[in-house]
Order: C-alpha cells, then sequence, then structure tokens
C-alpha cells in the first residue's frame, strides 16, 4: 500500500508572497492560493513541467516584424524592446522568464550594439533560447550560448578565422576570454562554498592566463551566421535582396575551412591539432563545464539576482553542491540549481530586525514588471511600445536586454562606497545604478506610468478599483502583493495620511479612484521597505 498520506502544508499568505517575489515576478491571488495549496516542492516541479508561452520570435513574426517594406524596417531595433516588454509583463510562465532575465545577466547579450538586418530576431532568438533552457542542463545551455548568432555578433565569434602566418592574423580572443571569466570559472580559484582559495603567498590563485586565453580562442574560429534556410527578395528601393531571419534565429555553422588546426592547450585541457570543429568546440565546454569553479561562481550570482546579495559561504554550498550533483549524479541540473536556491533556510527565514542589510535591491525592470503583473497591465494595439528605458533621468536607468556591457548593468561584486554595506564588508550589486539621478528619473517615470501607462501599455487595476475608497484596504492588498507585508507601521501610517485627504468614495469616480491607487503604487514603489528585497 502507498501509507500514510503527506501532511498537510502549512504556509501563510505572506509566506506564499514572499516566496513568490522571489522565485518570479508578481504574487498573484491564484499564484499564493496555489502555493499555499502545493508546497514549495509541488509546486517548483509543476513550473519546471509546465510549457513556455509564446516565444519572442514567434511574437514578433505574429506583429509581421519581419516584413520586407520600403522603411526599412528589418534594421528597426526598437522591436526588440516591444518583444522583451511583451516576453516580461504577459504569460503565465512567469518563474520561466524570471529565471531566464536572471541568466540573461550571465550569458549577457545585448541589443544596443546589434545592428544590421533584423536586430530584434536576434535578440529575440537569444532571449527563447534563455527561456527555452532555463529549466534544462547548463552544459546544454552553455554550448547553445556559444552559437547563438547575437552572441556570435555581440563577442565576436561570428567571423572569428583561424590563424594565417602570411598576414600575422590571429583568432580573436573575446569570446574565449569571457566564457571563462563572466560564463564559467571566473577569475579566482574558488572552494566550493565561492570562497577564493588562496596560494602559499596568501593572495588568490587565478584560474587562467593570457595563454588558455590565446590557445582556446582558436577552438572559436570558423563560425559565421548560417544561410542554410535563408530566401533572398529582390527589392526596388535598395540594390541588394533583401534575406529572411533564419540566419538571426538558428546557432552559427561552422565552416570548416576557416577552424584552426593547431592545438589548444588550456586549464590543463589539450585538444590536439587538426581535431574537427565540432569535437574540439565539445571538448572545450566539457572542460569548463566540469571545473570545479562552475557551480560557486554560477550558483553565487544567482542567489544575489533572486534572493540576497550576501549569502553566506554555506548557502553557496549548498547551491553548487546541487550544481555538481542533484541527487541523481547529473551535474549541471537547472532545477535542482532554483530549487536548492528558492528553498534554503536562509532564502526561507523570514527578515529579522537583527539583520538589517540582509537582502537585495530590486532592479528597476522588476520593479516594474512586478507592479505591471500586479496590477494587470493591457496593450490595446498588442504592439507593446515600450521603448528603451535605459534613460537616468527620465527612464528606469535600466531596460531588459539591454546591458551597456558584457559585464551587465552591475558588478556581482560591487560595494557602494561610503555606505554603511561598505563599512560592514556586504555587496550590493544593484546599487551600481543607484545615484541622484536615477533615483529623481525613477520616481518621474513611475509618476506618469502608474497613472496613464507607457504609449498603448496601460494599467487596469481591476481588482483594487472596487476597495479604492477603502484607503487601509488598499494599502493592505498593495502591502502583501507588492512587499509580502513588509512596509513598516510607520510608513503605512504616512501611506494612508496622504491618501485619506484625497476624499475618495464609493461614488467617486474611476478618474478619482485611480489617481488614489496610482499614488498608493508610487508611494510603495519609492519606499525603503520596497526597493530592499528581504
Amino acid at each position: 500500500m502507498g501509507g500514510p498520506p503527506p501532511p498537510p502544508v502549512t504556509m501563510t499568505d505572506v509566506e506564499a508572497a514572499r516566496f513568490l517575489q522571489q522565485a518570479q515576478f508578481a504574487a498573484t491571488d491564484a499564484d499564493i492560493a496555489s502555493l499555499k495549496t502545493q508546497g514549495f516542492a509541488t509546486w517548483l516541479n509543476n513550473q519546471y513541467g509546465s510549457m513556455p508561452g509564446q516565444s519572442g520570435v514567434a511574437w514578433l513574426t505574429a506583429r509581421g516584424h519581419n516584413s520586407i517594406t520600403a522603411e526599412q524596417r528589418y534594421f528597426w531595433q526598437q522591436f526588440g524592446d516591444f518583444m522583451i516588454w511583451n516576453q516580461l509583463l504577459t504569460g503565465p510562465d512567469q518563474m520561466r522568464k524570471r529565471v531566464a532575465l536572471a541568466l540573461s545577466e550571465y550569458f549577457v547579450v545585448s541589443l544596443t550594439p546589434i545592428d544590421g538586418f533584423y536586430p530584434p530576431y536576434m535578440i529575440a532568438a537569444y532571449w527563447d533560447l534563455l527561456t527555452g533552457n532555463a529549466f534544462g542542463n547548463f552544459r546544454t545551455l552553455l554550448e547553445k550560448i556559444t552559437l547563438n548568432a547575437a552572441m556570435g555578433f555581440y563577442l565576436n565569434t561570428r567571423g572569428n578565422l583561424k590563424e594565417d602566418a602570411a598576414s600575422g592574423r590571429q583568432p580573436d580572443e573575446n569570446y574565449a576570454r569571457e566564457v571563462m571569466q563572466l560564463f564559467t570559472i571566473g577569475l579566482y580559484e574558488l572552494n566550493v562554498d565561492g570562497t577564493p582559495k588562496v596560494g602559499t603567498d596568501g593572495k588568490p590563485i587565478e584560474t587562467y592566463v593570457q595563454d588558455d586565453v590565446s590557445n582556446l580562442a582558436r577552438v572559436f574560429t570558423g563560425y559565421d551566421y548560417d544561410y542554410s534556410r535563408v530566401t533572398f527578395t529582390d527589392v526596388a528601393w535598395v540594390n541588394y535582396a533583401i534575406p529572411s531571419t533564419e540566419f538571426a534565429t538558428d546557432p552559427m555553422r561552422l565552416n570548416p575551412a576557416a577552424h584552426s588546426s593547431l592545438a589548444a592547450t588550456f586549464l590543463g585541457t589539450t585538444i590536439g591539432a587538426n581535431t574537427g570543429g565540432a569535437e574540439a568546440l565539445r571538448m572545450a565546454l566539457d572542460a569548463l563545464f566540469n571545473h570545479p569553479n562552475v557551480g560557486p561562481f554560477f550558483g553565487r550570482q544567482m542567489i544575489q539576482r533572486l534572493v540576497t546579495s550576501n549569502p553566506s559561504p554555506a548557502y553557496v554550498q549548498r547551491v553548487a553542491s546541487a550544481f555538481n550533483n542533484d541527487g541523481s549524479g547529473v551535474r549541471g541540473n537547472l532545477r535542482a540549481v532554483w530549487s536548492a536556491i528558492l528553498t534554503d533556510p536562509e532564502a526561507r527565514a523570514a527578515p529579522s530586525a537583527t539583520a538589517p542589510l540582509a537582502g537585495k535591491l530590486r532592479e528597476p525592470m522588476v520593479r516594474l514588471v512586478q507592479w505591471a503583473r500586479t496590477v494587470g497591465m493591457r496593450s490595446s494595439t498588442g504592439a507593446f511600445e515600450i521603448y528603451d528605458l535605459s534613460s537616468s533621468d527620465n527612464g528606469l536607468g535600466q531596460s531588459a536586454l539591454r546591458s551597456p556591457s558584457v559585464f551587465n548593468f552591475f558588478r556581482p561584486g560591487y560595494v557602494p562606497p561610503n555606505t554603511a554595506l561598505a563599512a560592514n564588508g556586504k555587496e550590493a550589486p544593484e546599487f551600481q545604478l543607484l545615484n541622484e539621478t536615477t533615483t529623481a528619473g525613477y520616481i518621474n517615470f513611475l509618476e506618469w506610468i502608474i497613472r496613464w501607462g507607457y504609449s498603448d501599455v496601460q494599467p487596469s487595476y481591476a481588482t483594487l478599483l472596487p476597495i479604492a475608497h477603502d484607503v487601509p484596504a488598499v494599502i493592505t492588498w498593495l502591502n502583501l502583493r507588492l512587499c509580502a507585508n513588509q512596509l513598516s507601521t510607520n510608513s503605512i501610517v504616512t501611506m494612508q495620511g496622504a491618501l485619506a485627504p484625497l476624499g475618495v468614495t464609493a461614488a467617486s469616480s474611476d478618474d478619482a479612484k485611480l489617481y488614489l491607487l496610482a499614488s498608493a503604487c508610487l508611494m510603495i514603489l519609492s519606499c525603503p521597505e520596497y526597493l530592499v528585497q528581504k
């Protein structure tokens, strides 16, 4: 027989909302109820088994962004912004998209420098790669990232040629360096708990030297866009044919004649001379994937993106151990990594007044998506015409898939100078985005968008409108769903005192109610207790 049934799950609304704000963007009523019924493990397994929503590439095509027109829309970058905001603001697969966004800040590709034909399709295929593999294996993801056309453009793998003695040409080293420094092993050897190993001189031990970079670069030669499925259209307005989009969405293709035939020795691995390009790539990525640094290096940064800026070494070790072995002998199982991060005792421990520097600053783009999904957002035309929001003085100061460099919007080890965080030796990566200009710009941007929306995208506040006349009920509703009830009593009293004089009653107009709701959201989204997620 099956034995006794499992004990019932006991979880409060606050515990559920706090977990959901780490695991995905918003804590909807349906998700809170589902999580309380299922418990963490079952809820997570259900997310892992769910299908992705509409892909970014499919959305672009459905909107006709692959059209070949005299306006030369095939060069227009901004459709890539429309695509990613549609992806983040809509669809039921919130957890998949939340961890994909975290991955986009680790395996960084930015839309900003991508030019030529179909930049939106380039960045959409990259995004779809992250969402499609978010619950898969790190090794698979690493290879697909390496061969991705947008990554090839961004880090110069595309068109990277083998050495040529006559001209003195050497393979481009950009990807070889970054795949080690940023995507797998980092700069210094690590213990499994993420702390650096030190040599006899007491200094951290470097993971690689320049010779490793130069040798590894040979592996990433001979790749270029794959035009095998592309069709070309002759047009009247230019004197060249326009390709279809497949080269931007398909993995890059190897040209064996352009691939280096020299031996490559790096990190203690040797790939023999004349090894075929595909086999050389497999051997190189296997060597990187199996390096002991990968688990703690990757795991710690994912903890930072989802839970806290300063995980303890023990927390990092538990996550790295899950990366190294998911319990079934599989290395790199991302499902095991996400579960380890989100269910760890440090993640689930309630915020404490004895740890005022715990948690993390919410990223501006995550704040926007959380608010929009919480109050309800609709596009009147379906176009989702939200542009690049990177401007510091009249935007968010951050825009999805628009990192200013391969080093992301901020560095994982950033410490804000002259702060209590610095005095206590604490890291706070997202604070690298925070200054006087971005603070004012963020509030100014919010003041408009939370009431009127952006272009064709407007908030609905459908659930809140019926209670808009009840100020305490509004604050209570938003406090749970935006802050997991972490607003202080003083903040609640201050907000209620600011909203009550508006005199909104059940009989007031919708405009008056919407003004009150927008004012409540503006105060909460600008409040320190919201801005720091704990």
